[in-house]
């Protein structure tokens, strides 16, 4: 394991840091405002922290490139792995709104919440229009958060530092909003795909929404705030992309198989919101005419019984998807690791990139 100290503890403080000014500056506005701020801010602690923790040992890798020492991280750096954070708590926030998932980390999802504050308080008009419109302004509140704690930590760097971060930064939403609407649309795209096209669709949706946004880009956001030069930004790329792709499938096989106390989500989420992952598009290109049709009428439905996961899960363990997918993931690992191979970067941090890519890779959550 890598020498580093766990990076978050640096990271959570100046969430929470951060957060108090929001609450403070809310206090002028009356209590529903408060209620909305505090429901942000409950939306942007917890979680695993990955995105964070790529970003610091990308800088990490960098900074450390040309010694044997250990730099104190910057103030710049740790805003920005902040900043990460909130973004992804946005993120989150309209993913439950688009999939109307009901729980988010054991919790009622943020549309939910405030849906069920709507009925508690008697107001006037329908609670689940008033959740869904109200969780979808607190994605668009932790969006901008995420800019303005960037910033905080950008204005006492170089102009051009600066500006390379706020660029890979803007690339990253821009990337992800994009993947985010390709899911949405292989929902109901896909029908009218061939078949043999769905493994790299699924793909293309797992790099946009997931491998660029959830390890790539973090990791060279801390690499520019280093000064990373071309071979070392391409290095970090060459690595992120791979171990964010394995991320995604990682993701996609809980999604369908995890456990429900573990990941905070019922079981079998994926198959109910219809989600044409890898893993749905290897399942379906090995089923028969009769066999596809009785999997497409059920992948999607939001009343499936768990018998009826049960069997969806059978089928995609027995057309060997599921075998397909963890090979991926073993490829693409191996892959990534490849990558850092002989590459001018700190040999601790270095460590430390590959503990995070077993950590993304291999987990139960």
């Amino acid at each position: 394991m890598s020498s580093f100290p766990d990076p978050i503890v640096a990271v959570s403080q100046r969430v929470e840091r951060f957060l108090k000014a929001q609450r403070d500056a809310a206090s002028e506005f009356g209590e529903e405002a408060q209620a909305f701020v505090e429901s942000g801010a409950s939306a942007a602690t917890g979680g695993k922290g990955f995105r964070a923790k790529f970003c610091l040992a990308g800088w990490r890798a960098v900074a450390t490139a040309a010694t044997s020492g250990a730099p104190s991280v910057p103030d710049a750096v740790t805003a920005a792995s902040a900043a990460l954070e909130i973004f992804h708590a946005a993120a989150l926030v309209h993913d439950d709104v688009i999939d109307r998932s009901d729980t988010r980390r054991g919790r009622p999802a943020s549309h939910r919440a405030w849906e069920s504050e709507h009925r508690s308080k008697g107001w006037a008009g329908d609670g689940e229009e008033f959740g869904r419109s109200a969780a979808i302004l607190l994605g668009d509140l932790l969006v901008a958060w995420s800019d303005d704690l960037l910033e905080e930590g950008l204005a006492e760097i170089d102009p051009m530092g600066a500006h390379r971060a706020r660029t890979e930064f803007a690339r990253m939403r821009r990337e992800v909003t994009i993947g985010q609407f390709l899911d949405v649309a292989e929902e109901s795209a896909y029908v009218a795909a061939p078949v043999d096209t769905h493994p790299d669709r699924a793909l293309r949706v797992a790099s946009l929404k997931s491998a660029r946004y959830s390890v790539q880009h973090p990791l060279q956001l801390g690499a520019v705030l280093a000064g990373a030069d071309d071979e070392q930004y391409r290095v970090l790329a060459d690595f992120g992309h791979p171990v964010g792709l394995a991320f995604q499938l990682r993701d996609d096989v809980l999604g369908v198989f995890g456990d429900s106390v573990v990941t905070g989500k019922p079981v079998g989420d994926d198959l109910r919101e219809g989600k044409r992952t890898l893993l749905i598009a290897y399942a379906r290109a090995a089923l028969a005419p009769g066999a596809l049709r009785v999997f497409d009428e059920l992948v999607g439905d939001r009343n499936l019984t768990p018998q009826q996961v049960s069997h969806l899960q059978q089928t995609i363990v027995e057309t060997g998807a599921l075998a397909r997918v963890e090979a991926r993931i073993t490829e693409w690992a191996t892959e990534a690791d490849r990558a850092l191979r002989g590459a001018r970067l700190g040999n601790a941090a270095v460590s430390e990139l590959r503990d995070l890519a077993r950590a993304a890779t291999v987990r139960a959550a």
